[in-house]
C-alpha cells in the first residue's frame, strides 16, 4: 500500500445518528415532521420565514443536549495524533458534534445550525439563541437574518477548499454517508482519481461503494475507534491485510 500523509474524512448523517440526531430525510420524505420543500429550500423560506426560523430554532434547542459519540472522539484523536501529514474533516452535517469532541477546522459544507447569516451584508455570526424575521443583523442593523444552512438548490460552502484537499489526499475515509447527495457523493471518485486509498464506514454499503477499496460495516462508534487505534499505531494500512 502507498504511503499515507494527507487524510481527508467525509462524515454524513450516520455518524450523528449514533448520538441521537435523526437523519436528514426519512422514508416519508419529511424532516422533523415538515416537508423538506417548506423548511429546506429558499423558496420555502420566502413563503414563510417565520416557519423556517422556528423550525431551526427548535433544532438548535434540541442540539444543546446532544453529546458527541465515540466516533467523533476517534476523529479528534486522529487529528491530534497523526504525525505523517494533515487530517481534514469535511461534514455534511449541520450539528456541532465534531467541534464538541474537540476537532478543529471542520469544513461544514452544508452550513451550521449554531450560526446565522445576513442576506444583506453576508456576514456570518455564531448563534446559540432563537432567531426570527425581526432579528437585527449585528453588523449592518437590518432585519435580514437567515439560518446559516445550505438548502436544496444552493451551492455548498467551501467547495474550492474541499477540491484542493481532495487533490492532495492519500487516504479518503467516508463515514455514515448514503452516497446519493451530490456533490459529496462524488468525492470518493475524485479521491480515487488522485490515487488515494478509499475506505467507507457505514451500516451497509453506500450507493458509491464501488469507488471504495474496502468497507468496514457496523456502528461507527465501535468500528472507527478500533481503526484509528490501529492506524496511529502502525502509521499505515498494513493492519488491514493482517485482519483479513
Amino acid at each position: 500500500m502507498k504511503d499515507i500523509h494527507n487524510i481527508v474524512i467525509l462524515t454524513g448523517a450516520g455518524i450523528s445518528a449514533e448520538s441521537g440526531i435523526p437523519v436528514f430525510r426519512s422514508e416519508t420524505g419529511l424532516w422533523e415532521e415538515h416537508r423538506v420543500e417548506d423548511v429546506a429550500t429558499y423558496e420555502g423560506f420566502l413563503r414563510d420565514r417565520t416557519l423556517v426560523h422556528n423550525f431551526y430554532n427548535g433544532m438548535r434547542r434540541k442540539l444543546s443536549g446532544v453529546k458527541p459519540n465515540e466516533a467523533h472522539k476517534a476523529l479528534t484523536r486522529l487529528q491530534n495524533e497523526w504525525k505523517n501529514g494533515k487530517v481534514s474533516i469535511i461534514t455534511q452535517n449541520i450539528d456541532n458534534l465534531h467541534e464538541a469532541a474537540g476537532s478543529i477546522d471542520v469544513i461544514h459544507m452544508h452550513g451550521e445550525l449554531m450560526k446565522v447569516s445576513c442576506e444583506k451584508c453576508h456576514r456570518v455570526f455564531d448563534w446559540d439563541r432563537d432567531s426570527s424575521v425581526d432579528t437585527v443583523c449585528p453588523s449592518c442593523g437590518r432585519k435580514a437574518i437567515r439560518p446559516h444552512i445550505v438548502w436544496f438548490g444552493e451551492t455548498p460552502y467551501d467547495m474550492d477548499m474541499i477540491y484542493a484537499l481532495l487533490s492532495e489526499v492519500d487516504l479518503f475515509i467516508s463515514i455514515g454517508t448514503s452516497g446519493v447527495v451530490y456533490p459529496a457523493a462524488g468525492f470518493a471518485r475524485l479521491a480515487k482519481g488522485r490515487g488515494a486509498f478509499n475506505i467507507e464506514f457505514n451500516l451497509e454499503q453506500s450507493a458509491t461503494a464501488g469507488y471504495f477499496d474496502t468497507g468496514i460495516y457496523g456502528k461507527a462508534g465501535t468500528t472507527l475507534p478500533e481503526f484509528v487505534d490501529a492506524l496511529i499505531r502502525h502509521g499505515d494500512l498494513s493492519f488491514l491485510n493482517e485482519s483479513k
